[in-house]
Formats: structure tokens, C-alpha cells, sequence
């Protein structure tokens, strides 16, 4: 058996691309990571292994704890972390959502071809730069008072679809409608709901963006036809998530729970897994306010498209729905939701965590959309301003290996300190402009701090999956025009 030694923790290789620290001490299950035998050594390189061994000692975990092949340190959780509990005898772990509520990607697709938009790249770049609110507060492309900030945690992107920022299609092809059911925007404090007030619209800073691509290669000639995706195409990816509301709700839930769940945390080996047992107040009350967060993220993303509709029209001198900006889809990548999955031959409701790590699900299941039932649910994996982005679709072993999950990204290798000193912003967007890519960020740092090598290689990640059969390569994309906050 080939064994992979990181400090004091050993893993076995199961299988090709399955890794497995075997259970010990503090741990409920085993944990595995999905990975290369490359990509695991960069993914030793920091907390994560220690991180990922930490989660499988939640109470009511199933199976095993996982990691996907972008896996860096986080916050308690690894990013690249999918955890699955007992709905019924677990818990539920803010940690294992994250800061940023449904972070999250959606890609619109239109009509033009490459060509259409060689030579008018800067001004596109400028366009969306003046029109697009990013990095820290900044506001957003919609001035909303408290009262719609209400409707929005409650209705998702039904409030938009009702103040004329949405099309009926465009809640058809978003994960859950965009909508979940159970938010409670009671449960979401009044500190929050002022930090999102003026920020519907917005990008926000870090590793989010909006970015123009075109795809560049087809792998699934039938499945991309079914997604709207052809040769040369120009399509548009929208990263963020739910800005300072979802912050300051993970923040808020976790003070909480800290102080009333004391025991829960006393017995678990990191004070950042502080979770609340399955049915209590604690925890019904953590997941309500995390589905308001996560409405509040969907129509974000919404009003962005709304923005970003307007600004081709403005470009290209016709309507939206003649420049065929028709959405593919959308889908969260930090999120917990409850969802009903086999474990050992029994179905059984789960708080299935996902943190920094993307819904697959395959041909077939029932929560898809009509158009994908037949197809599999499109996935969306982004690299990095330097380099391709992919379209996948749920693979049929998701289900049984990963809680029906894959990658969300190329996945970080350098820390943002490391970046700055390495990488000069001037430097970073001359080299990209060689390429052909045009990137504008409101702060030099960001471009430091995000420039193409300090991410892991997406192709490895994105072959890995594929291999695996949890998501099946179906298109791949480059970039053209990036802003960043």
C-alpha cells in the first residue's frame, strides 16, 4: 500500500486519486482527500491535513470526512471541506459554510463569438469597472432600504424577479430557485442586515470577480450543446457571495454558540468547529439566518447580471435577450443544506456542510432543474485570472464518494502575504496582457494577491474529478476581461 507522510499525519491510497488518514483518537470516521499525489503535497504545505483529521470528530458525521482536490487551510474547516452530519443526532458547524455565506459562481452565456468582441476589450473592462461596485463596502448597483433588505432574505431572487431586475428563466436556473424556504430573516441580526443594505450588487474584494471568457474547448459535444455552450463563445462568470450580511451572521452565530454549546466545544480539538447540536434552538435558528444569507447571495449575483446585461446593451447597441445573456446557471459553494443521501443502505437526512466546494449532482436527481434532469447539473469551477475556467457536469459516483460534491477552484497555494511580496500588480497585468487578458481591480494589492501563481493547477484539480466521475469535463474557458475589487 503506498502510504504519504505529513508531519505526524499518514495517509493510505486507497485507489488511484483516494487518499485516506485512517480513524484515531478524537476521530468518529475516517477522512479523505481527493488528490494527486502533486497536489497532496501541496496541500500539506499548510493546516489543512490537521484540519480535515479535526472535522471527522463532529458529532454525527457519516462516512468519512472529505476533501477535494483544491484543499487549503480555513477557517476550522478546511476550504475544499464537505462534511455530512445527522440532520436528527448531529450538528451543524458555521465553520463548515464559512464567512461568506454561498459564496458562489454563476455563468451567463450570450451569443457573440470572440470575435464580436476583439478590440473592444478595455472598453468593456472599462465599462463594467464604472458600472459594477467592487471592493470593500463601496455600495451597490441598487440603493435598498432595510424593508427590501427583509423581502430579500426572505424571497431570494423572487424579490428581483418582482422589482423587475429578473426574468422567470432566470430563477429556473438557479440551485433552489434561488430560494430556500426555510430563511427567517428574524434570525439575522439588525448589526447584519445594515452591513448589507447597500450592497446588492456588489462584487466585493478578495478572490471575487466578474470575468468575460470564451470557450475554448469542448469535451462533451452533446452535453455542451444541451448547457447552450458552443466553440469561441463568449460567456460571462460572476463570483461573490453575500458580502458583510453573511460575515457578520457567521460571527454573530458563532459568539453564540461558543457560549451556549461550551461542552460540545470543550470536547472538540479546535475551538473553530464550534457547532450546535441537531435540534436545538441554536441550531434551527444558525440554519434559518444561513438560508436568509443564502438568499441574500443569489440575488446579489442577480443584480449583478442585471448590471452586466445593461452594460452589454450599452456596448453592443441591442437588447440583452437579442445578445442571447440567458443564464446557465448558478451554484453555491459554501453552504449547508439538509439533503437525503444512502449511508450503508440507509437513506438518512443530512446537514451536508460544503465549504469552498461545489453541489454535483448527476443525471437523474429529482432537485435538478427539467433541463438538466436528463443531462446532470452543470458545475462551475473557475481558475485564476491567468487561466482556463471549466464547465462540468455532476459524474455518477458523486453520489457515493463525495455527498454529491466536486472541486469549486483551482484552490490557493500561496497565503496573500506571500503573494504581495512576490508578485508586482504592474508586472502581473502586463504579463496577462500579452495574453490577451485585460484585468482592472480597484487596488494593486488584489492583483498581487491574485495573480495566476498563487493558485494550484485547475486543469490537475479539474482531471481529477473527472477521473473520479464526480464531475465529468464538459467545456473549458479563458479569460478575456477580469475586474476584481
Amino acid at each position: 500500500m503506498t502510504t504519504f507522510k505529513s508531519g505526524n499525519i499518514s495517509l493510505n491510497q486507497i485507489e488511484e486519486f483516494i487518499w485516506e488518514i485512517p480513524r484515531s483518537g478524537d476521530m468518529l470516521v475516517p477522512a479523505r482527500i481527493f488528490a494527486s499525489e502533486n497536489l497532496l503535497k501541496q496541500i500539506s504545505q499548510d493546516k489543512t491535513l490537521e484540519q480535515l483529521k479535526n472535522t471527522a470528530s463532529l458529532p454525527g458525521i457519516q462516512k468519512y470526512a472529505i476533501c477535494m482536490p483544491d484543499g487549503h487551510q480555513g477557517y476550522g474547516f478546511p476550504v475544499g471541506g464537505v462534511v455530512a452530519t445527522d440532520a436528527n443526532d448531529g450538528c451543524i458547524s458555521p465553520g463548515g459554510v464559512g464567512y461568506d455565506i454561498n459564496c458562489g459562481v454563476r455563468m451567463i452565456k450570450t451569443n457573440l463569438s470572440y470575435k464580436d468582441l476583439r478590440g473592444k476589450e478595455e472598453l468593456l473592462g472599462e465599462l463594467l469597472f464604472s458600472k459594477i461596485p467592487t471592493g470593500l463596502g463601496k455600495g451597490g448597483v441598487l440603493n435598498t432600504s432595510l424593508k427590501d433588505i427583509e423581502e430579500i432574505l426572505s424571497l431570494g431572487v423572487e424579490w428581483a424577479l418582482d422589482n423587475g431586475y429578473a426574468v422567470p428563466e432566470d430563477l429556473d436556473f438557479c440551485e433552489d430557485r434561488g430560494r430556500r424556504l426555510d430563511a427567517d430573516p428574524t434570525k439575522i441580526s439588525l448589526r447584519a442586515k445594515k452591513r448589507g443594505k447597500n450592497q446588492v450588487g456588489s462584487l466585493g474584494s478578495g478572490n471575487h470577480f466578474l470575468e468575460i471568457q470564451r470557450v475554448v474547448e469542448i469535451f462533451k459535444d452533446e452535453v455542451a450543446h444541451s448547457y447552450g455552450l458552443s466553440q469561441n463563445q463568449v460567456v460571462i462568470l460572476i463570483h461573490t457571495g453575500s458580502r458583510g450580511l453573511g460575515h457578520q451572521t457567521c460571527t454573530d452565530y458563532l459568539r453564540k454558540i461558543e457560549v451556549e454549546h461550551a461542552t460540545l466545544l470543550s470536547n472538540l480539538p479546535d475551538r473553530e468547529l464550534a457547532a450546535a447540536p441537531s435540534g436545538s434552538q441554536l441550531a434551527l435558528d444558525y440554519y434559518a439566518a444561513m438560508c436568509a444569507c443564502i438568499n441574500f447571495a443569489w440575488t446579489n449575483r442577480q443584480i449583478l447580471t442585471y448590471a452586466v446585461r445593461l452594460v452589454f446593451e450599452e456596448l453592443f447597441n441591442k437588447s440583452w435577450q437579442d445578445l442571447g445573456m440567458d443564464l446557465l446557471y448558478d451554484v453555491a459553494h459554501n453552504i449547508a443544506k439538509k439533503e437525503f443521501h444512502m449511508v450503508d443502505g440507509i437513506k438518512r437526512e443530512l446537514f451536508v456542510h460544503r465549504k469552498g466546494a461545489t453541489r454535483a449532482f448527476p443525471i437523474g436527481n429529482p432537485e435538478l432543474p427539467l433541463a438538466f434532469r436528463n443531462v446532470g447539473q452543470p458545475i462551475i469551477i473557475p481558475g485564476s485570472m491567468g487561466s482556463d475556467s471549466y464547465i462540468l457536469r455532476g459524474g455518477a459516483a458523486s453520489l457515493d464518494l463525495t455527498f454529491g460534491s466536486t472541486a469549486h477552484g483551482a484552490g490557493r497555494i500561496l497565503s496573500r502575504t506571500k503573494a504581495k511580496k512576490l508578485f508586482k500588480a504592474s508586472e502581473v497585468q502586463a504579463k496577462l496582457k500579452e495574453q490577451n487578458i485585460y484585468v482592472t481591480a480597484t487596488l494593486d494589492a488584489t492583483i498581487s494577491e491574485e495573480a495566476p501563481g498563487v493558485y494550484k493547477d485547475v486543469s490537475e484539480v479539474v482531471n481529477i474529478s473527472d477521473s473520479l466521475g464526480i464531475g465529468d469535463k464538459v467545456a473549458r474557458t479563458y479569460p478575456v476581461v477580469n475586474i476584481k475589487g
